[in-house]
């Protein structure tokens, strides 16, 4: 049924991708509650997939838990009888306390319940990361390897100073070792200095404190802020492609040496003339096995003659830049998926923090479902990509549910602790408003993430 997605509009197919990746991190998220809650002998009565106020797509009682699928797609749940919950079943906490009951286990029981949902989505993240380089391997660019510098394909990166043609050599006195990590130390540096190589000459860029503010307000498409610079060479071609370069006639390995009576060696130079004759036809004088040919090709409206880049295979083929392949054996990956599971989590604490950080901007970035959709792929099913953006989700699940806000699992986590070090438990009413506290803190901040989405809420305007 996965598959049919991929004949779906763009649209269609990341709405797919989106339910079915918080489908499987909200199950086996809410799984990790269950299956210590039984290890424990606590009574589990409800199991859900999403939520089911009023009713339920679908439900089936087995022994005394209710397992089902809700109609609001907005996380699930497990009701673990005795507990304080979103299901506020305040009848079942006026009774006394009975032995299968979540609130007559001992702290440390009740402690380990409540981390069971997010040591799965950690135990998940490492699992999916060690399959995807088991599976895919790992490719990167070393950022020393880029012969001739970067491409800035993105007016923002202009603005604050850098060049095509720029080699980016740190980010605030850090060296960068892989070019992947280059927009990532510039957009998530909070302000600073990039060192740059320019006509090799040692040239410094000031990056604005306030960069991705800036970034959020423009609401740029998913071109990425740079790239290598790379010599007009066409790259492959997919059968259904419609492009006008194929329309045209050109071929992979194709070289533009001209673009009506205009020189250009770079892509970035076609690009830039592009860009100024949208829906209009030009002249390619291109370079095919020694010799020239001149093909008339028809620009889109947006500026564009191919959907594709060359690969990074044939830069590297060419001498343009190197690429560095990792495969790795069954036992080799786990470990590795662990370490890149930290890394992932590291950058996103780094920039959870700077969402508090007001003279950033990155609050205005904070997003809801609109956004999470967006990163996934609309034109086609791309598993790879599917596998590391899940993967990412479920270190970033883990997280936000470990934050001590009441109607979290850490907010549970918290109260356990204290419990654990005073001796003295929170009252069930104290507990109750406490969950009702939290669920307004939650659904403002999904209100205010997904007015960010569709209304810019936070962006001024």
């Amino acid at each position: 049924m996965i598959l049919l997605a991929i004949n779906w509009g763009s649209v269609g197919l990341k709405a797919a991708q989106l339910l079915l990746s918080l489908s499987i991190l909200v199950v086996l998220h809410e799984f990790g509650h269950y299956i210590t809650a039984k290890w424990f002998k606590c009574r589990v009565e409800k199991f859900y997939l999403f939520f089911d106020p009023w009713f339920s797509i679908f439900k089936k009682k087995i022994g005394e838990t209710e397992y089902g699928i809700g109609w609001l797609p907005l996380g699930g749940y497990v009701k673990i009888s005795g507990m304080v919950d979103e299901s506020m079943d305040k009848d079942q906490l006026n009774k006394p306390a009975q032995p299968w009951e979540f609130r007559s286990k001992p702290a440390w029981q009740r402690l380990i319940i409540m981390l069971g949902g997010v040591t799965v989505n950690v135990l998940l993240a490492f699992i999916i990361y060690a399959g995807i380089l088991m599976h895919w391997g790992e490719e990167k660019i070393p950022n020393s390897s880029l012969k001739n510098g970067v491409w800035v394909s993105d007016s923002l990166m202009y603005d604050i100073g850098l060049r095509s043609g720029d080699k980016i050599v740190s980010v605030n006195g850090d060296s960068i070792k892989y070019f992947d990590d280059v927009a990532k130390k510039i957009l998530f540096s909070g302000g600073g200095n990039i060192e740059v190589l320019r006509n090799d000459k040692p040239t410094n860029v000031t990056i604005p404190v306030g960069l991705i503010g800036q970034l959020v307000e423009k609401k740029r498409s998913k071109i990425p802020l740079l790239l290598q610079r790379i010599p007009t060479i066409m790259g492959s071609f997919e059968k259904a492609d419609t492009s006008p370069a194929k329309k045209a006639g050109l071929k992979e390995w194709d070289r533009i040496v001209k673009v009506d009576s205009v020189p250009v060696q770079f892509l970035d130079e076609a690009s830039a003339y592009f860009s100024q004759h949208k829906s209009k036809e030009v002249a390619l004088t291109v370079e095919r096995n020694g010799s020239f040919v001149i093909l008339p090709v028809a620009v889109n409206d947006e500026g564009r003659i191919a959907p594709t880049l060359p690969s990074s295979k044939q830069m590297d083929s060419l001498g343009y830049f190197k690429t560095e392949h990792t495969s790795y054996s069954f036992f080799r990956a786990f470990p590795a998926g662990v370490k890149l599971a930290y890394t992932k989590l590291g950058e996103y604490i780094q920039q959870f923090k700077l969402i508090f950080q007001p003279s950033t901007g990155a609050y205005k970035g904070v997003g809801g479902f609109k956004s999470m959709g967006s990163v996934f792929s609309g034109n086609t099913w791309d598993w790879e990509q599917f596998w590391n953006i899940t993967a990412f989700f479920s270190i970033v699940l883990a997280f936000m549910n470990l934050l001590p806000i009441p109607a979290l699992d850490g907010g549970h986590v918290l109260f356990t602790l204290i419990e654990m070090v005073t001796g003295r438990k929170p009252s069930e009413k104290f507990l109750e408003y406490a969950q009702i506290a939290g669920m307004i803190i939650l659904l403002s901040l999904m209100l205010y993430a997904n007015g960010n989405d569709w209304l810019g809420w936070g962006r001024g305007k």
